[in-house]
């Protein structure tokens, strides 16, 4: 159960209610009527707590879980335990995510981190210049720049810094300790604590007798309900905008660089590099250490495994792995061919050495 400390839930809904926002099936005999009160991994989840079954590997939980009802695909059904409603769904994770965000809608997009919510703390730094929408939160140690804007709802963390000229959307949630400057940022944006947006770029004409710092002039673009992971830094750009697309989903710990730019949709996973001018198309995945160097495009659809380095243009919906990135068949091959190298036997005589 969530800690009510830090997630109370909204209200208590009926089983009938959450099948029509998930877009599940209320099971055979399972009573609509019944109200659940949170949400709940299966082996904590009691009698007033809706769970999830996705992963095959948890069906001997599912099996035992005192849940009152759960999510689950059609052809788990008939392993439920007594007594427990269903909701059946194709995608049990996708419906949990939305039941879950109808009980602990500020677990969504964020709230107030000090306790002052819609309130310009006095302790808070804002220029008289700055605009600031209705229900605005700034709280303490908070600076907003000259001529600043900030949309209605949005939430300035503790101690964080919006630079001058800087604009951020509204219903946005920029947590503690984050630095913006050089930005634009859309609605219903998420900076998680310590994102760094709009510094300079790194950019040097590189010789003798030193090499020459390149003014970094261009901005950072984030566009509509983008979220960006804890202590993820992105550069503004050279002389065109760094821009990070709609939708797209950065984990912690991300190095974006000057001028990148990023489609609708793309997920980006903890510890990726992406250098300087990079393109990545809609809905691209980056998993966890991926390397990207500068110049290229990885087009619409394409899948880079973890700690894959790309080198060269990925086309279109292809998945790729490996150092340098290829198509992830050939990758495969390639391991299972050295595996079975380094397995075979030395010959008779032959010296360690």
């Amino acid at each position: 159960m969530a800690d009510n400390r830090f997630f109370t839930p909204e209200k208590a809904l009926p089983l009938g209610e959450l099948a029509s926002r998930t877009g599940a099936t209320v099971g055979q005999g399972a009573d609509s009527s019944y109200l659940i009160r949170g949400v709940a991994p299966l082996d904590t989840a009691g009698p007033e707590e809706i769970s999830f079954l996705d992963n095959p590997k948890y069906v001997a939980a599912f099996e035992k879980s005192a849940a009152a009802a759960c999510f689950v695909h059609p052809k788990y059904a008939d392993r439920a335990p007594e007594g427990m409603s269903l909701l059946l769904t194709e995608q049990p994770y996708r419906a949990y995510a939305l039941a879950a965000q109808a009980f602990h809608p500020d677990a969504t997009h964020g709230t107030d981190t000090f306790g002052n919510r819609g309130i310009v703390d006095p302790r808070a730094h804002v220029h008289e210049t700055a605009k600031l929408g209705e229900n605005v939160t700034v709280e303490p140690g908070a600076s907003i720049g000259a001529h600043a804007e900030i949309g209605r709802n949005t939430i300035i963390g503790c101690n964080t810094s919006i630079a001058k000229g800087c604009t951020i959307g509204k219903d946005c949630f920029i947590a503690p300790n984050v630095t913006v400057s050089h930005a634009h940022i859309g609605d219903r944006v998420i900076l998680h604590p310590g994102v760094r947006i709009g510094q300079d770029g790194f950019g040097f004409a590189m010789g003798f007798p030193k090499h020459e710092k390149v003014p970094q002039l261009g901005r950072v673009i984030i566009q509509d309900d983008v979220e960006i992971g804890a202590n993820t830094t992105i550069d503004r750009g050279a002389g065109p905008d760094t821009v990070i697309g709609e939708g797209t989903k950065i984990d912690n710990l991300v190095q974006i660089g000057h001028n990148v730019q990023t489609g609708r949709g793309c997920i980006i996973v903890a510890q990726t590099g992406v250098s300087g001018s990079a393109r990545l198309g809609d809905f691209v995945v980056l998993a966890a250490q991926v390397g990207v160097t500068g110049h290229l495009t990885i087009n619409s659809g394409a899948q880079i495994a973890a700690r894959g380095a790309v080198v060269h243009d990925v086309p279109a919906g292809q998945q790729y792995g490996g150092v340098p990135a290829k198509p992830i068949a050939e990758w495969r091959r390639e391991v299972v061919e050295l595996r079975r190298l380094g397995r075979r036997p030395k010959a008779a005589g032959k010296s360690e050495e």
